[in-house]
């Protein structure tokens, strides 16, 4: 790493930890119904209460809990669907765009429902404005929402004793909307619209080009199909154009929630690569502060909530740790460069700029990889399936690791107390004793839950990689043959069961097949996870909090923080080492082999 990119990854994480106390106390706040915000907001979300049946004063148990979790997730997944299927019926369409196809409409609704945000489309020539408002940036919100409330649900159980009850969903979801994610988005979007984010309505724009464009068309024939050789292989003739098209659109409030929500569904194609989405230097800043913002806040929630700060100090210094050791690689190996071009000569000094934009560099696009894979979020300022094998590992391992690493809002806090209660059961082995955790005794009943949540997604991705790997539908979309093909379907695999996002996007994933295996992958991959956790979280409840002695192990120091990063990394990434040994590994020997 040179100098550039180790003040890139400390002033990242001054500016950072600096906003971590006082948004963690801020959500804290909003959700015991304290503060500033909730009594200037009050008589409002009395109203909405009001108008939609919710008796606000009474509390769920777990499973009803999760049932209104359940519902009002599903429910915006059939909004979604319908947005798409009647877009082409729908108002605030200027360019007219179709109505989606079926399969591609229920991957991309269980996709902004799931918080995962993966796109087989391209947005400017698939979805109209009010599909991009009304449907997507809508779920952003309400995703983001969804993993918000889950992680203050577990924090609940933590915190209360002998208690039945684990709060009001529809309450926490109003609040964590209403007060969290609106005005901070609201402002955030201001912010991007001045960097040079677009915001309108307006049609697309034809601009004449300063340059000539030259490409190839197909070439069609009296019935209007494209032509082939006598070898199968089409053809095609020179074709000139001196003008471009430019897509229009409201950007800005998207990109916001965007990033802040860690959804990460671009309103481009080329995501956070496109100069619409994140025009300069300092917005890429921003945007990549805003992904970690409330996954690291809501750390110190916790702590505040659990009658004790050390404990969130301590997640977030694992987290920390973990974070600016996957940074560090990423952009030592892309830093790197390709030996192969330096064989031939080419200047590998700057480098491997392959896939990235310019105007941000690698050691900007390398940490942005490492954010948005830590996230949950799949945003990208540049292209993953262009990195360097070994770059192009660490957001892989990043994904698999379960997303705990900050990860997505809400759902980082919940996995990473997952790997928590692991960790001490696992010291309450060794030293032979029964483990506890916030003086909460761990059994069997919690220990179930903890291993359903943890083995979910690496059965979801394995078993799909397997599949996709066998039938022919699923090898028919590799653009590059070999290792790399591989890590192709098995990023796409993770990245849809940890509701990540990001793709190696030289797989060719819009086609029934991979629009159906990844729709499973993502509602299973977030829903398989937040059952379990609302049960653990139930039965923290109701357990009785027992009184520290010196057995007990404190989870607040040095030691619990090295245990923690070990079963995160030991049990997080050991069931995909034969995975990953097939694809970036060996394509990283490969490479450096000559071969």
């Amino acid at each position: 790493m040179n100098s550039h990119a180790w003040v890139l990854l400390i002033l990242y994480l001054v500016v950072l930890l600096l906003t971590v106390k006082p948004l963690g106390s801020y959500i804290a706040n909003i959700v015991e119904g304290r503060g500033w915000a909730v009594r200037l907001g009050g008589r409002f979300e009395s109203l909405l209460y009001r108008l939609c049946g919710v008796k606000a004063d009474e509390e769920m148990g777990w499973l009803k809990y999760a049932f209104a979790v359940l519902l009002f997730n599903l429910l915006g997944v059939l909004a979604v669907y319908a947005l798409q299927r009647l877009q082409h019926l729908l108002p605030l369409n200027p360019q007219a765009m179709a109505n989606v196809s079926a399969d591609s409409s229920f991957n991309t609704a269980i996709s902004f429902a799931t918080n995962t945000n993966w796109q087989g489309y391209a947005g400017e020539s698939t979805m109209s404005y009010l599909t991009q408002m009304l449907g997507l940036t809508v779920q952003n919100f309400l995703s983001a929402a969804t993993g918000i409330v889950v992680a203050i649900a577990l924090i609940r159980g933590f915190a209360r004793h002998t208690a039945k009850t684990i709060g009001n969903a529809w309450v926490d979801l109003t609040r964590i909307t209403l007060y969290l994610l609106l005005p901070i988005s609201l402002v955030y979007a201001v912010f991007l619209v001045g960097q040079g984010i677009i915001q309108n309505f307006d049609g697309y724009k034809d601009v004449a080009t300063i340059e000539v464009t030259r490409y190839d068309n197909p070439k069609l024939d009296s019935s209007g199909q494209p032509m082939k050789d006598d070898k199968g292989n089409p053809v095609t003739e020179s074709a000139t154009t001196k003008t471009q098209t430019l897509p229009m659109g409201p950007v800005a409030s998207q990109e916001a929630i965007k990033m802040l929500g860690t959804n990460g569904g671009g309103y481009f194609n080329a995501n956070s690569a496109h100069p619409y989405e994140n025009p300069t230097p300092l917005s890429n800043f921003v945007e990549m502060l805003s992904i970690f913002l409330i996954p690291a806040a809501l750390c110190y929630t916790f702590g505040r909530m659990a009658g004790d700060t050390r404990q969130g100090w301590a997640l977030l210094i694992a987290m920390t740790l973990v974070f600016a050791v996957m940074a560090a690689v990423a952009i030592h190996f892309e830093q790197q460069g390709n030996p192969l071009l330096g064989k031939l000569g080419v200047d590998m000094s700057a480098g491997n700029m392959e896939g990235k934009e310019a105007r941000f560099g690698i050691a900007d696009s390398g940490l942005f990889a490492t954010i948005t894979t830590l996230a949950s979020c799949g945003a990208v300022n540049s292209m993953h399936d262009s990195f360097m094998p070994m770059g192009g590992f660490v957001p892989l391992l990043n994904m698999m690791l379960g997303e705990v690493i900050f990860g997505g809002v809400g759902s980082g806090l919940y996995g990473m107390l997952v790997f928590a209660v692991m960790a001490v059961f696992i010291a309450g082995l060794m030293i032979g004793r029964t483990p506890e955790y916030l003086g909460k005794k761990i059994e069997a009943y919690e220990m179930k839950m903890v291993s359903i949540a943890i083995l979910v997604t690496p059965l979801l991705v394995l078993a799909g990689t397997a599949i996709a790997t066998m039938a022919a539908s699923g090898v028919a979309g590799i653009a590059n043959p070999g290792a790399h093909g591989f890590s192709e379907i098995l990023y796409a695999f993770t990245s849809a069961a940890n509701n990540n996002g990001s793709a190696f996007a030289g797989l060719s994933a819009n086609t029934p097949f991979y629009n159906d295996t990844l729709a499973v992958a993502m509602w299973f991959g977030r829903f398989g996870v937040i059952v379990p956790v609302l049960a653990l979280a139930g039965a923290l409840a109701a357990k009785k909090r027992i009184a520290a002695t010196s057995g007990t192990m404190p989870t607040h120091g040095p030691l619990f923080i090295a245990l923690l990063i070990g079963t995160v990394l030991l049990v997080g990434a050991l069931n995909y080492v034969p995975a990953l040994a097939l694809g970036p590994v060996v394509e990283h020997l490969m490479l450096f082999a000559s071969h």
